[in-house]
């Protein structure tokens, strides 16, 4: 160890160790690293068991409805037709409708957060945004409810209807709540989470990439889009990936204001549901062991379905954070 190292330990450590017996100095670290190991295979036995449970949960689903489930529209729980094709639309939808608004929002706040803005002001604004995420959807719901649906019902839907009624999306009476309202809501949910994410993956990025730029004469425009933008277009993407794994899995905020109707439409004004939306909705409702087994099916999709999401978006995050010599403030 080198003098300047040495230097850099406190003494108090020193003593520490001096005291140490190396025997059992070497029986801590065992049980140091026993607890750890054992910690992990807690967290990974627990998704297995919830994958487990969830399966045989929903197995009388799969031998009552079999493969038909996933192809039909018709959700008519009194009459034994479980389709879950509606619910997996009205996910797919208003998940797209939120990535679409919070995406380059949210890549535009994170760019100015961590390129632009002075410490003094980015700080403040960037925990601002990550208080956003703090909020419980439950608050999000209420004031979707009573705040962004009237304005859609009143404003909103009827300027869209008379500029772009001609085309199918924006057809229909303006009835506040419905697809649009949902994703609109969506968007400013998941805007916490791709903008704290994504202002991380752009302070990974290399200086070097920055000052060879800057070092060839490009302007700060140009350093950002063709040198800090591009190296973190994986990381942009995890993050992106990622609100929509929230996305898809948020249930209390949407049921309020989608309409929990079970159809499939062209029109983002008409009412839909969503696949956490009528587990939240009618699980407590449901009465009869296919009724529930469908439900908990519907769980164990949405859950396959949330894993895979976030899976992808942690490796794709990784791999730019875990990049050559991540940029550091």
């Amino acid at each position: 160890m080198s003098q300047n190292s040495a230097d850099l330990i406190s003494p108090r450590v020193t003593q520490a160790v001096a005291r140490t017996p190396r025997a059992s100095s070497q029986a801590i670290d065992r049980v140091f690293a026993g607890g750890l190991i054992t910690a992990a295979w807690i967290v990974l036995a627990v998704v297995v068991a919830l994958l487990s449970v969830l399966f045989v949960a929903a197995w009388p689903a799969v031998k009552a409805v079999g493969l038909g489930i996933f192809t039909s529209a018709t959700w008519s729980p009194t009459d034994g037709e479980y389709g879950v094709l509606p619910f997996a639309f009205g996910t797919a939808v208003t998940s797209l409708i939120a990535l679409l608004l919070a995406g380059p929002v949210g890549v535009a706040v994170a760019l100015f957060l961590s390129e632009l803005a002075p410490r003094r002001l980015a700080q403040p604004l960037s925990m601002l945004v990550e208080l956003l995420a703090a909020v419980p959807s439950v608050v999000y719901g209420l004031w979707g409810l009573f705040v962004l649906a009237p304005v859609m019902r009143t404003v909103i839907q009827p300027a869209l209807g008379k500029t772009l009624g001609f085309l199918p999306l924006f057809q229909g009476p303006p009835i506040g709540v419905g697809m649009l309202t949902g994703g609109i809501l969506l968007a400013i949910m998941i805007l916490p989470t791709v903008t704290a994410i994504t202002r991380d993956v752009f302070e990974a990025v290399p200086n070097e990439q920055r000052e060879g730029m800057l070092a060839l004469g490009a302007t700060k425009w140009e350093t950002l889009t063709k040198a800090v933008v591009p190296f973190a277009r994986s990381g942009i993407i995890g993050a992106l990936v990622l609100a929509l794994g929230r996305a898809m899995g948020e249930a209390m905020a949407v049921v309020m204001v989608i309409g929990n109707t079970p159809a499939i439409s062209a029109s983002l004004f008409r009412p839909a549901y969503t696949m956490a939306s009528v587990l939240a909705n009618e699980f407590t409702e449901a009465t009869g062991q296919t009724y529930v087994a469908v439900l908990i099916e519907i769980g164990l999709l949405l859950f396959l379905l949330s894993v895979i999401v976030n899976v992808v978006a942690r490796v794709l995050v990784w791999s730019v954070s875990t990049g050559p010599r991540g940029r550091k403030r």
